[in-house]
C-alpha cells in the first residue's frame, strides 16, 4: 500500500518548480558564495506534501502540497543609483497546490496539478504581480519494481506557469533506468545524474550530475535605474558537481551537493524579461545541503 501512496505523490512532486523532486518533505539549505564578488545568496526551503486516498484500491489520490522558500541576498558590491539593495534583501516563495492522480493500468498513471504561489520581496501588501499559478498533466510509465533485468521509469509531462515573459508550457521528459548493480542514471531537465551507491544495503551513495536551479520575485517597489523600470529579481544557474547521500532508512536520507556552475546570471529585470541590471555573472561555487523523506 505505502508503494502505491507514494507514487501518486512523486508524480505531483515532479512539477514543483519543474524539478524532478520525489519529496514527500524536505527541509534544506543552499548558499552561493559568487567568485569575483562580495555578493552572496543563501536559501532555506521546506516542502511538505499530502496525499489523500480516494478509494480503496488507491487508484485515484487527491495530493496536497505546501512548500515556502526565503531567500537571503546579501548584496556588498557597488551597484548603479536607484537600486535599493535593501528591498531585495529577503524573497519569498510561498506555494499551495493540489493534484489528482488516476491510475489507469497497472504500470500507468495520469496526473493533473494546479497550484498558487507568491514570488515576491513582500514590502507591504500583496499585488497583483506577487502572484503566480501554475498547471500542469503528466504520465508515468513505472518500471522500477517490475522489471527484473534493468528497471526503469518514464515521466511526460507539460507544466505552464504565469511567470511573466512566459505565455505558453513547458515539455518535461524524465527517463531513469538501473543499468549494473549499485547504479542508476537520470536523463532529463532539470536534473541529470549518474548515482552510484557505495555498498550493497544503499545506505551510501555518490552521484555526478547537472542541474538547472533559479529563483524569481516580484520587486513591490519598482526601481528606475539609468531610465528603465526594474520590476523583478532573478538568477538562472546552471551547474555540474558532486553530490553524496546517505540513507537513515530505504526513503529517509541526508544529502550533500557541491557544484560550480556553468553559466550564471543573476539580474533585474522587467516584466518583458529585458535585463536591466546584471549582478552577477561570473561562474561560482554552489553548495546546497539537507534532509528528506523521499519516494
Amino acid at each position: 500500500m505505502t508503494k502505491y501512496i507514494l507514487v501518486p505523490v512523486m508524480l505531483i512532486a515532479m512539477f514543483t518548480m519543474r524539478s524532478q523532486t520525489t519529496d514527500i518533505a524536505r527541509v534544506e539549505y543552499m548558499h552561493i558564495p559568487f567568485s569575483n564578488s562580495n555578493n552572496s545568496v543563501g536559501r532555506f526551503r521546506a516542502l511538505l506534501q499530502v496525499p489523500i486516498p480516494l478509494d480503496k484500491e488507491l487508484n485515484n489520490i487527491l495530493v496536497a502540497g505546501f512548500e515556502y522558500r526565503n531567500t537571503h541576498i546579501d548584496i556588498k558590491d557597488a551597484v548603479p543609483d536607484g537600486f535599493n539593495v535593501q528591498d531585495v534583501s529577503t524573497l519569498h516563495r510561498i506555494s499551495a497546490y493540489a493534484g489528482y492522480v488516476w491510475r489507469f493500468k497497472e504500470h500507468w498513471v495520469f496526473g493533473v496539478k494546479a497550484g498558487a504561489r507568491i514570488n515576491s520581496n513582500i514590502a507591504g501588501t500583496l499585488v497583483p504581480d506577487d502572484w503566480i499559478y501554475t498547471a500542469s498533466v503528466y504520465t508515468i510509465n513505472d518500471m522500477k519494481k517490475n522489471s527484473p533485468t534493468k528497471p526503469y521509469r518514464w515521466i511526460f509531462g507539460l507544466d505552464y506557469s504565469s511567470t511573466p515573459g512566459r505565455n505558453f508550457p513547458l515539455p518535461l521528459v524524465n527517463y531513469y533506468r538501473e543499468f549494473h548493480p549499485n547504479w542508476t542514471y537520470t536523463l532529463g531537465v532539470p536534473k541529470t545524474n549518474v548515482r552510484h551507491y557505495l555498498n550493497d544495503s544503499h545506505k551510501d551513495a555518490l552521484q555526478a550530475f547537472v542541474s538547472l536551479d533559479n529563483f524569481f520575485a516580484n520587486i513591490q517597489n519598482n526601481m528606475i535605474i539609468d531610465g528603465r523600470t526594474a520590476e523583478n529579481i532573478s538568477m538562472t544557474i546552471i551547474m555540474g558537481g558532486l553530490g553524496y547521500e546517505h540513507y537513515f532508512t530505504e526513503h529517509l536520507l541526508y544529502y550533500a551537493y557541491a557544484t560550480h556552475s556553468i553559466s550564471n546570471d543573476f539580474r533585474l529585470r522587467n516584466n518583458d524579461r529585458d535585463d536591466i541590471y546584471t549582478i552577477n555573472s561570473d561562474n561560482t561555487f554552489y553548495f546546497r545541503t539537507g534532509v528528506k523523506f523521499k519516494f
